[in-house]
């Protein structure tokens, strides 16, 4: 009996499709290098953002002693933190800053067919949420891991014209 056949082959055609409709993108790998008795001893860490490109969106970070394997483990963390977005048809709904530690964001909506003018750890977040059309800008900190976290906070902040309408009344 093979190690495969304990698990009904449903279970594993249902997690193959489902790392299928998830758009993963590494933003940065960083190698660290720890001074030992023998030489330097490397280490990496990875950020990866994970999307369907219609409005979910999450971050992770993965730290390993190999990169392939500090990608796969940020690729989890990111599945596990997944968040639904608001959207407006390709854009979003209202301006909004985002903040992490030093790292600050602003992005604002843009009319149709202008496309994501943005730059850094911006992109990839909002590319694998799915919006299309936007203006960012990064204010403060170029740390992309801040960045990143600052564009997530930002997405988190958005609410429907429905929802602000309803905390008024």
């Amino acid at each position: 009996m093979s190690a495969d056949s304990k698990f009904p082959r449903g279970d594993r055609d249902r997690d193959r499709e489902e790392q299928n409709e998830f758009d993963e993108r590494v933003v940065f790998v960083n190698r660290c290098a720890k001074v030992v008795k023998g030489g330097r001893r490397m280490s990496f860490s990875a950020v990866v953002v994970v999307g369907d490109r219609q409005g979910k969106v999450g971050f992770g970070f993965g730290k390993a002693n190999e990169v392939a394997d500090a990608i796969r483990k940020g690729g989890e963390a990111a599945r596990k933190s997944l968040f639904s977005v608001k959207m407006d048809g390709r854009t979003i709904p209202h301006q909004v800053v985002g903040v992490c530690d030093g790292g600050r964001v602003l992005i604002k909506p843009a009319p149709t067919g202008s496309g994501l003018i943005v730059g850094g750890g911006m992109r990839p977040v909002l590319e694998a949420a799915g919006v299309r059309d936007a203006v960012g800008k990064s204010l403060g900190s170029k740390n992309r891991l801040n960045v990143v976290k600052a564009t997530i906070d930002a997405l988190n902040q958005l609410r429907s014209a429905e929802e602000i309408a309803a905390a008024r009344a």
